[in-house]
C-alpha cells in the first residue's frame, strides 16, 4: 500500500532528525526550512508524528494481506 511506504519513508526522516539531535544536537529540519518555530518546520514535524501513528497500525496487520 503506498500510504505505508509514505509513512515509514516520513518516519525513518524523522528517526534521523531526532538521531542527529541526539548525537550532533543538530536539528536537520530545522536547519533546512527557517528553525523550529517556521511555518514549513512545523508541518513537517506534523506530518512525520502522523505518520509514526500510522506506522503503528503495521504491527497490528495481518500478515496474510496481499502485498504490492
Amino acid at each position: 500500500m503506498i500510504m505505508d511506504r509514505i509513512a515509514l519513508v516520513l518516519a525513518i526522516i524523522g528517526g534521523i532528525n531526532w538521531g542527529s539531535i541526539g548525537l550532533f544536537r543538530f536539528d536537520l529540519v530545522a536547519w533546512l526550512f527557517g528553525g523550529q518555530t517556521a511555518t514549513v518546520s512545523r508541518v513537517i514535524y506534523t506530518l512525520v508524528g502522523l505518520a509514526a501513528l500510522w506506522c503503528v497500525t503495521l504491527l497490528f496487520r495481518s500478515r496474510d494481506e496481499v502485498t504490492d
